[in-house]
């Protein structure tokens, strides 16, 4: 521990967004890793949610995160402005809503109260802020500018002139991660050539708390549900497509989004702002390397059409706190590359199984070839038969299969 006491942190986590607050807030739960100094490294204040208002960037938050979350400390805040969803339609642009070969997806199967949860990335943010755990965390508002790894210990200078030094860094920084950048650490994959464009709706009936998928040949189409009875929408397009339809005028963008939904809710009406953003795929390649180890978007992206973006990078930070508690309970090196390599090998695993069926759907989706179309709605329909195979696929979108953290496994919510 002599060389621990030389540095001024033992984690400095880069990144504030909600990975790594959720890092910080289960660090200071875990009772190995509790005493730990942790300095969180963001520059912008977290913004406090409007009353009334549902900011456009939401994410679906499965069981697992649900559960990750109320260990980190910030699920009760974040719960009470949720909108749950109970079931889950999708279906090809090819069939209908309510045909036999459609997927409805239900809580009712699995003895579930619900599905998971849209609720905005903001409200997450300021619950995880907001929670005593991560409180114990020192937070720095500025940014990272420069990173040197020696044996002993991370130097990071900050933008505000600081220096300060860290056991180990966490990068948390996003996909356009600095601290990535600055370890020489590279990523591979590829730009879809996609954007996703978002709106909240009104919809003339009500969603049902279910969430909507509907296949189209421009692009996936999702309608989730809102606690204050709107809808959020995603729908994927070639970038020209995104940036005329968010230039067209609202009663065109709603009856454009009618039109490519089927009208499964009815007419739709726009409620809010609109925004896109371009998509791709990309995973790095090494999850760590000596005293910098990365979770979130900073270690990889995914297709938006899941909803898993958000519950990936908080199953890493889940898993990397009980990696390196596991690590202390053992007395091995905890910042040695042995211990953040099973992380490495655990989330690696994991997400790359998850990114391959997401980026298989979207290319199989977006093939308007009649073998292809063929090809998926034959196996929508094998699926929508099969309760042992719609079980699974729902397993996975609650978060709760494949190899997942103690706390997910153990942890039940009220």
């Amino acid at each position: 521990m002599s060389a621990q006491r030389r540095v001024d942190f033992d984690i400095a986590i880069v990144g504030g967004g909600i990975v790594g607050p959720a890092v910080a807030g289960l660090l200071a739960a875990n009772e190995r890793t509790a005493k730990w100094r942790v300095a969180l490294i963001e520059r912008n204040e977290p913004r406090p949610p409007d009353a009334g208002r549902i900011d456009l960037r939401v994410s679906a938050i499965s069981r697992a995160s649900q559960r990750i979350l109320q260990a980190a400390g910030a699920w009760a805040a974040a719960e009470a402005d949720a909108a749950p969803y109970s079931d889950m339609v999708v279906w090809d642009a090819t069939s209908r809503h309510d045909a036999a070969d459609a997927l409805r997806f239900s809580a009712a199967e699995t003895g579930e109260p619900d599905l998971g949860a849209i609720v905005e990335n903001l409200r997450l943010q300021w619950a995880l802020f907001e929670a005593s755990n991560v409180r114990q965390a020192t937070v720095l508002r500025t940014g990272l500018e420069q990173l040197e790894v020696t044996p002993e210990h991370v130097r990071l200078e900050l933008s505000d002139q600081r220096s300060v030094r860290a056991s180990l860094v966490i990068a948390a920084d996003g996909g356009q991660s600095r601290t990535r950048e600055l370890a020489g650490i590279e990523r591979v994959g590829r730009d879809y050539d996609q954007a996703a464009v978002v709106a909240h709706l009104r919809p003339s009936r009500p969603h049902e708390q279910t969430a909507w998928q509907r296949f189209t040949p421009q692009g996936p189409l999702a309608l989730l549900p809102l606690g204050d009875g709107r809808v959020s929408t995603v729908w994927t397009l070639d970038p020209d497509s995104a940036s005329e339809l968010c230039a067209a005028g609202a009663r065109e963008f709603a009856a454009r989004i009618t039109a490519a939904s089927d009208e499964v809710l009815g007419r739709l009406e726009l409620d809010s702002e609109r925004a896109s953003f371009p998509l791709g795929r990309w995973q790095v390649a090494a999850y760590c390397q000596p005293r910098v180890v990365l979770v979130g978007d900073a270690a990889h992206t995914i297709h938006p059409l899941a909803g898993q973006g958000a519950n990936l990078g908080l199953l890493d930070a889940a898993a990397l706190v009980e990696v390196l508690g596991d690590a202390v309970a053992n007395d091995e090196d905890w910042t040695g590359l042995r211990t953040l390599r099973r992380y490495e090998r655990w989330r690696r695993s994991e997400n790359t199984l998850v990114m391959g069926l997401t980026d298989g759907l979207n290319r199989l989706f977006g093939n308007d070839h009649e073998s292809a179309i063929a090809l998926r709605r034959f196996g929508l329909g094998v699926v929508a038969t099969q309760p042992w195979m719609r079980r699974a696929l729902i397993e996975r979108a609650l978060g709760v299969a494949g190899e997942v953290p103690r706390i997910v496994s153990r942890v039940t919510l009220a």
